[in-house]
């Protein structure tokens, strides 16, 4: 059944719930529920509406030209100026209202829509180059061929003027004819404000780290790193065992919005990090961690602009290499440093020189931030904390008070069918009493869309079918330990070569403690068993094991007052079957 858009940017919940359930809730505030069309037009009204609101009071040229810009009148822009004041300040505060569908019609259903998208992608987008009249046809056809009612000319008209012209333009001409609607010449395109353009990257550290029980060596750690382009200074920082991924970018993002007293203070340092704040944009390379569905629907919800390096021009991305650069050459003077190259360690025993944690290799960059922020940088001929001193004051950095609410709107997407149990999820049940009203008529829902934390299956958050929060549902077994993805997926391969052609969830979690206890004897011996120790003990800290912390809609506030927000907790286990891949 599909949800009418009326409901999907509600920030309250369905009067079927009662009180305790409603605290295990984040808010939704439509990233997944909408259809593309739908979410396209929103985006597009934010980027009129929302310069027009931080403006001030709007004269009537200014209404009148917004009005223009958007196709709509005068009055309808007021009304979109309102709800963006009274809202968030976010994309889905502008979402459409319930609509008739016009004069006598109604609203496409989902199954139309998905014709649409289909017929559009192999017919419209080609080098073919079919009309649209021609694209309707075959719609009308495919329609009639499935018992669906037609769309009409206007309704596919409308949905490929929403379309991007640089797409379509590649799609239908080449790349070539596409050329006049990228910035033009060579140049990085230029900023002139904090945090107007951030640019995000990850490389595998220099360094040989140990584990925190043995001191022994268990291989090189990954760092994600964001640096915002005006000021050069560096916003977001995370370390990692696990190679980097969508989620890396998540935590990075989150590290970045979110007021950073709090982890300087669970660090046990004194050291000055005021640089906090949502970026206007994020200037990222072609990886697939970047290019994921949460990702982008996240950064439009959060008004967040996402833009690639141009293919085969590197020097679009040389401010964040020259920073992890410069990282890493701090990072040379370390011991267990395994230098740049093996002609610049030459016979240096990098392992037999290892000495910091993960711990304390986070506690050790946070203090070279710092200095980093108070040396003068030859491009800007200033220090990037003054640089950023002054862009603030001009114009204040926004941050987000709950970090939570804040990360799951960048988890990976899951979508199941809940059942009389709850939720199954690669052979792992989830269950919890706030369910109940959903599984009185789970006949009439269509799939569930479900967000989960890699580091942590413990726990998933479950969005409501009507739109406005998500659902905390921890394990249905509530004795079952936390786990990660990577153990998951370890335990069921180890099932799968002894033979099982079934995997139930008591032989799952019998073989993560069997394979746990393996690893806490041979973790003194070998350097992968003390890697997959530390790695499910990082997993375990990701957040806590008691019941969640109420969880209330992101609310945005001046960087100086933020205080942090709960850390993020709660779990997500590895796809198998529809998964968006991190």
């Amino acid at each position: 059944m599909s949800v009418p858009v009326c409901t999907i940017g509600l920030l309250f919940h369905s009067a079927v719930h009662d009180e305790t359930v409603d605290e295990d809730r984040v808010p939704e505030l439509g990233l997944l529920t909408v259809p593309e069309e739908v979410w396209a037009l929103a985006v597009r009204r934010a980027e009129v509406i929302g310069p027009l609101a931080e403006a001030g009071t709007a004269g009537a040229e200014a209404m009148e030209a917004a009005a223009e810009q958007l196709g709509i009148s005068r009055r309808q822009v007021y009304v979109l100026l309102r709800r963006w004041r009274e809202g968030q300040g976010v994309v889905s505060d502008l979402l459409p209202g319930r609509s008739s569908g016009g004069r006598g019609g109604q609203r496409l259903s989902a199954e139309v829509e998905a014709v649409i998208r289909e017929v559009l992608r192999k017919h419209y987008l080609t080098r073919q180059r079919k009309t649209t009249a021609a694209v309707h046809r075959e719609i009308t056809r495919v329609c009639r061929t499935r018992g669906l009612p037609v769309p009409s000319l206007g309704a596919i008209t409308r949905r490929i003027a929403v379309l991007d012209p640089h797409a379509e333009t590649t799609a239908r001409r080449g790349a070539d004819a596409a050329r006049a609607l990228e910035s033009a010449g060579g140049q990085v395109p230029p900023v002139s404000g904090v945090l107007e353009q951030v640019q995000i990257d990850h490389t595998v550290v220099d360094l040989i780290v140990v584990d925190e029980h043995h001191r022994l060596p268990i291989g090189r750690p990954y760092v994600t790193v964001a640096i915002d382009v005006f000021s050069r200074c560096i916003v977001g920082l995370v370390i990692t065992l696990e190679a980097p991924s969508a989620l890396s970018v998540g935590l990075c993002l989150a590290h970045m919005v979110t007021d950073k007293r709090a982890w300087l203070e669970h660090l046990d340092i004194e050291a000055g990090w005021p640089m906090a704040g949502k970026p206007g944009e994020l200037y990222l390379d072609n990886a697939a961690e970047f290019k994921s569905e949460a990702l982008r629907r996240g950064c439009e919800q959060h008004g967040i602009t996402l833009r690639y390096r141009p293919p085969g021009r590197p020097h679009y991305g040389g401010i964040i290499e020259r920073v992890i650069g410069t990282l890493m050459e701090m990072v040379h003077e370390l011991p267990g440093t395994t230098f740049s190259n093996p002609a610049q360690r030459g016979s240096y025993d990098s392992e037999a020189k290892a000495a910091l944690t993960v711990a304390e290799l986070e506690k050790w960059l946070a203090l070279a931030v710092a200095s980093y922020h108070g040396k003068i940088h030859g491009t800007i001929a200033q220090t990037p904390q003054a640089r950023w001193a002054a862009g603030t004051a001009q114009t204040p950095a926004v941050t987000v008070a709950n970090e939570t609410a804040f990360l799951v709107d960048f988890l990976p997407v899951i979508r199941r069918t809940l059942t009389r149990t709850g939720f199954v999820i690669d052979h792992v049940r989830y269950f919890s009493d706030g369910l109940k009203p959903w599984i009185a008529r789970r006949g009439q829902l269509d799939r569930f869309v479900i967000r989960r934390d890699p580091r942590d299956i413990s726990r998933i958050w479950v969005l409501d079918p009507e739109g406005g929060s998500y659902l905390t549902v921890p394990y249905r077994t509530q004795s079952h330990p936390a786990v990660s993805v990577w153990e998951h997926r370890a335990a069921v391969e180890r099932l799968r070569a002894e033979g099982r052609a079934q995997v139930d969830e008591e032989a799952l979690f019998r073989m993560v403690e069997q394979m746990r206890t393996i690893a806490d004897t041979a973790k003194s011996t070998t350097r992968k068993a003390r890697r997959d120790a530390e790695r499910r003990s990082k997993a375990g800290a990701a957040g806590p094991r008691d019941k969640p912390a109420v969880a209330v809609p992101p609310e945005d506030i001046p960087a100086g007052d933020a205080g942090r927000a709960s850390a993020t907790d709660a779990g997500s286990v590895a796809p198998f079957e529809v998964i968006e891949q991190w």
